[in-house]
């Protein structure tokens, strides 16, 4: 059961780190904004759990290998497409300007599949922190951190890089974490806690997945203001 956990944090941890690295890329910040876009996607989610739980300092920083670990990645990512940003600009004319190292498109496939894999392992996650801290005593908080734990990092990322929180306003997003972290409470005692958090991630990934692939969203309003 442990492994399995660990395998769990460890995926979310690289897919999180990656998407955020990605993000301060695509924002042409420096090395550093890289690293801590990277690291505050990661970890984002778990310590805002933990300050809900009353656990202090949080985890990240008491056990700080996934922190660090999200920090290397985000180093190896940002080397990656250092190098093959300068290769592609050495082979444009002085003139030209379209040597940024990853398209627009390549951009949001691989930020989407960063972010389902990670949304689907940290809700889980955050699923078995409330039931092990014995706040399964309902099923709302269970959910609640369920979700806070899949979407907070990204929420902090988006926040951090300026755009419009993603959670709010692509395929179903939030909804996935909300739908994944109440399956994932139905099943634990049905299934066991491991049966539990593997039904559950599946459920976000495979939500995800369809909801991308068929461009499902939330219904929302278009608001113009007239001049």
């Amino acid at each position: 059961m442990e492994y399995m956990l660990f395998v769990i944090d460890l995926i979310g941890t690289v897919a999180f780190a990656f998407s955020g690295a990605m993000t301060a890329i695509r924002k042409e910040m420096d090395m550093l904004g890289v690293m801590i876009l990277g690291m505050v996607t990661a970890v984002g989610g778990g310590i805002i759990r933990d300050i809900i739980l009353g656990i202090t300092p949080p985890q990240a920083f008491m056990e700080p290998v996934f922190a660090l670990g999200a920090v290397l990645i985000s180093v190896f990512v940002f080397a990656v497409f250092y190098f093959r940003g300068q290769r592609r600009k050495k082979k444009c004319q002085p003139k030209e300007k379209g040597h940024h190292p990853i398209s627009g498109q390549q951009f949001q496939e691989i930020l989407m599949l960063a972010d389902t894999l990670g949304l689907g392992a940290f809700t889980v996650a955050g699923v078995r922190a409330a039931f092990n801290n014995g706040m399964g005593i309902n099923y709302f908080l269970p959910v609640f951190l369920g979700t806070i734990t899949g979407v907070g990092g990204g929420l902090l990322r988006d926040m951090m890089a300026g755009d419009r929180p993603y959670i709010f306003v692509k395929h179903v997003y939030a909804s996935a974490s909300i739908l994944g972290a109440c399956v994932c409470v139905f099943f634990w005692e049905r299934a066991g806690e491991e049966g539990a958090m593997l039904i559950g991630a599946a459920s976000v990934v495979v939500l995800r997945f369809l909801a991308i692939k068929y461009r499902w969203n939330l219904p929302k309003i278009a608001y113009k203001e007239e001049k």
